[in-house]
């Protein structure tokens, strides 16, 4: 009876390195797709953002940024019981000034149509105080709010810069939008 190793033996050299070859390039192909497909079907999404901390001492200079969808109105007629930590989807359209808004939140995620996207975040506190018109948090307008997190509230900056960003003007800063150019060395 043949052993596994016998049956190798028999395969020619150069076959046997095509196919190492082929299954090694297989498998960065199957990290590497995901990725391309984001970049190729993805939509780009502005949000409205505030910058709250500039350092770490274990992780150097990053800015933790805090959304405007980052607390989302439950209407008061939902059924919907959400729990801390528990996955959710918002739905953001984009307002007059081509940024997104929070419209929506659902334990599943919805269909949508036009030019509604829909984003995956994790419920980070069941009792938030919303958003005024002006960004800043306000108890004081009794509605039902929900923190939600998206794991996008880290933004790394070179050694130095975290505090240029945290007192920049607000309306001036933007996710998606270049703040530094890393060097090319």
């Amino acid at each position: 009876m043949p052993t596994l190793d016998n049956i190798i033996a028999r395969v020619p050299l150069l076959l046997r390195y095509i196919v190492a070859a082929l299954v090694l390039c297989g498998l960065i192909l199957a990290m590497i797709w995901p990725r391309a497909a984001i970049l190729r079907s993805g939509q780009e999404v502005r949000l409205e953002i505030a910058p709250v901390d500039p350092r770490d001492l274990f992780r150097g200079d990053y800015v933790v940024l805090a959304y405007r969808i980052g607390t989302v109105d439950v209407p008061k007629d939902s059924t919907n019981s959400f729990k801390r930590g528990q996955r959710v989807f918002v739905t953001l359209r984009p307002d007059a000034s081509n940024k997104s808004r929070a419209v929506a939140i659902s334990a599943e995620r919805p269909a949508v149509s036009g030019s509604d996207i829909v984003i995956a975040g994790f419920v980070s506190s069941t009792s938030a105080c919303p958003l005024n018109d002006a960004g800043d948090i306000d108890c004081r307008l009794r509605t039902n709010a929900i923190g939600v997190r998206y794991g996008l509230e880290s933004y790394f900056v070179p050694q130095g810069e975290g505090k240029k960003i945290e007192i920049m003007e607000r309306a001036r800063l933007e996710v998606g939008v270049p703040v530094y150019d890393e060097p090319p060395y």
